[in-house]
């Protein structure tokens, strides 16, 4: 049975087949399938499980958010999975000069958090910037990677692309080593199981490769840390109301804290297409399959299902019907962060101040054992 590698499990020798990208097609067929035992083993033994996930506080977070990961890390805690959330607050700065008013977006961030359902009795949120132990794992683990191998990685190409399209200014050196401190990031707490969509598996196989590498040279016999599984989660794409993927930084999102009349608003804008009879076609019709996925998720029923209940009444039709589906499924929502932010800073404060004491516990029990490996315990 194909289980997620755990700390003391032998590290594969260098030179292993262990040790050689596979294609990603081949790479992505694993990561399914492992990802389908993975849930599996999640139903009947969720205890074993530690997931690292989070984000960029660069503002509050919108509807993709909830669809695409809020809900599933509410999932993953409800069922009993020792969730740890960072608030990636260094990485702010990997693309840009002025970080803007962060306490106040990471509060927003924490807010978001907190209203959507997750619990700081059960679950960790932290801040990169508080961890101190956390980051100085990024040093040995840079020396376990090589240039070459960063520069083939699809966020630093990207970026490397994108620099060069920009007057007066290059990729940061943070930005080209962000796959490196998204391992710190993992394996500082020994996540052995990270959720990601499909795009974000090279991201994750290098952490893998930082953690197997690691075994190699300072752990040969017992290993120390383990080779986190990648939990798939549907490539979902939520569109804004100009029909670009919906994002802070294009002014096309609905932030999950938006009233019922910006709500409203929003989807009235929301594009869809000139056919009248309404069909969930996700690649012939997209706009249309996006409101038809957003209004699903919030009603509790499949895209076809309500595509059907609507059929030919257009896309009014289907706008009103989505528009009430959102509105209804986030008042719950909005009515608990109302009610907090009502409460004033000392409810983010409170819940940073436990999730950093607990990350920096478990950073500074990771750095000494990584010292003591490395042989660089002094007294």
């Amino acid at each position: 049975m194909l289980v997620p590698t755990a700390a003391g499990t032998p590290a594969a020798p260098a030179g292993s087949p262990a040790d050689t990208a596979p294609s990603v097609s081949a790479s992505t067929a694993v990561a399914q399938a492992r990802s389908t035992e993975v849930e599996e083993q999640l139903a009947r033994d969720p205890g074993r499980f530690r997931v690292l996930t989070g984000d960029r506080p660069t503002g509050a977070l919108h509807l993709g958010h909830l669809l695409a990961t809020l809900d599933n890390r509410v999932r993953l805690q409800d069922a009993g999975v020792d969730v740890v959330l960072v608030v990636a607050d260094y990485q702010v700065i990997t693309d840009r000069d002025d970080a803007g008013d962060l306490p106040a977006v990471v509060r927003e961030v924490v807010l978001d958090y907190l209203a959507a359902g997750i619990d700081p009795a059960r679950s960790t949120v932290f801040t990169h910037s508080a961890v101190p132990a956390l980051n100085q794992l990024l040093l040995p683990f840079l020396s376990l990677v090589s240039v070459a191998e960063l520069e083939r990685n699809p966020t630093v190409k990207a970026e490397a692309v994108d620099a060069e399209r920009r007057q007066g200014r290059g990729m940061s050196g943070l930005l080209f080593t962000y796959p490196v401190h998204q391992a710190a990031d993992i394996l500082f707490c020994r996540a052995n199981l990270v959720p990601v969509g499909q795009d974000q598996l090279p991201h994750l196989e290098t952490t893998r490769t930082v953690a197997r590498r690691f075994n190699q040279r300072y752990a040969p016999t017992t290993g120390y840390f383990p080779e986190p599984e990648a939990l798939l989660t549907p490539s979902l794409t939520v569109l804004g109301d100009d029909g670009a993927k919906m994002s802070k930084s294009r002014g096309n999102a609905l932030e999950l804290r938006a009233s019922e009349d910006e709500t409203v608003r929003f989807f009235r804008r929301a594009r869809t297409d000139s056919e009248r009879h309404i069909t969930y076609e996700p690649e012939r019709r997209p706009e249309v399959a996006n409101l038809l996925r957003i209004g699903a998720h919030l009603a509790g029923t499949t895209p076809g299902e309500l595509a059907d209940a609507v059929g030919a009444a257009g896309a009014g039709r289907l706008k009103t019907v989505v528009t009430e589906a959102v509105v209804e499924g986030l008042r719950p929502l909005r009515e608990r962060r109302a009610a907090l932010a009502a409460d004033g800073p000392a409810v983010v404060r409170d819940v940073l101040a436990r999730g950093n004491a607990r990350a920096n516990e478990i950073a500074d029990r990771t750095l000494a054992d990584v010292r003591e490996l490395m042989g660089t315990m002094y007294s």
